[in-house]
């Protein structure tokens, strides 16, 4: 991730929408950038959508996810193939893979695996691999991926909104005090790690996250528990899996 700020002043306009004074400023950045790696935008420290109007003196903040590079190439990894037609290709990714090409993981990723399995030299284009969503380098489970940008603009929209259940199985250290239930909290960056996220109850911090549980089977002082994610923050169900006290069994990070 690299970080852009800038300070709103008269160099381009007063009242102007954020999207609009981002690609102005001094050419900070350009659109396709600016659509397709924002992970966050703030404005003096509020989250503020494209369409906000910036004052003189405001702070904009742009949290950019690293470029996709264009010389990624064809790895032969092995791949468990759950599914594939000619629109998509559902994979069962293993343990310690990394989904997507990023600082400190150029190689050895399922997007190399996805290009060789294909037969292709290159990813669709700069900024679309195919992924449309991701799961941890730790966390074993089922990806849908595109083959075309068409089908991968339709797959997004649908996790956009909410279309698609996401579900996993976690085994914890510990047994929840309640058998089933939803955690509802904010969830931001962690200020002290910033490989870290934690939870907050104070609405105006992080995002909004939820996630529902219920106790599968439980085996001395360890829980079997079924989730469904209902928001698709990062490190989401380990972060909340911590806020009921029982963290992920293994879990590097949050265990």
């Amino acid at each position: 991730m690299s970080t852009i700020t800038v300070t709103v002043d008269h160099s381009v306009g007063n009242g102007m929408r954020l999207d609009l004074y981002c690609l102005q400023k001094d050419n900070l950045l350009t659109r396709s950038c600016l659509k397709n790696r924002t992970e966050s935008i703030t404005v003096n420290g509020v989250p503020a959508k494209f369409s906000r109007t910036v004052r003189l003196g405001e702070t904009i903040t742009i949290l950019l996810r690293e470029p996709v590079v264009k010389t990624i190439e064809p790895e032969d990894i092995p791949l468990r193939i759950l599914f594939e037609n000619e629109f998509v290709t559902v994979v069962n990714k293993r343990q310690g893979m990394v989904t997507h090409p990023a600082v400190g993981n150029w190689s050895g990723t399922l997007v190399h695996a996805l290009l060789w399995h294909w037969g292709r030299e290159s990813p669709i284009d700069d900024y679309r691999t195919g992924i449309v969503h991701r799961l941890d380098k730790d966390t074993s489970g089922v990806i849908i991926t595109a083959k075309d940008v068409k089908v991968e603009e339709e797959l997004r929209a649908a996790f956009k909104n909410h279309q698609v259940k996401k579900k996993y199985i976690a085994i914890l250290c510990g047994v929840p005090k309640e058998f089933s239930g939803i955690i509802e909290t904010q969830i931001q960056r962690d200020p002290r790690n910033r490989k870290r996220f934690t939870w907050s109850i104070n609405t105006e911090k992080g995002k909004y996250a939820k996630t529902s549980y219920r106790v599968v089977k439980v085996i001395d002082n360890y829980s079997l528990v079924s989730f469904t994610l209902h928001t698709g923050r990062t490190h989401q169900l380990r972060v909340h899996a911590k806020y009921l006290g029982t963290p992920i069994l293994g879990d590097p990070i949050y265990g």
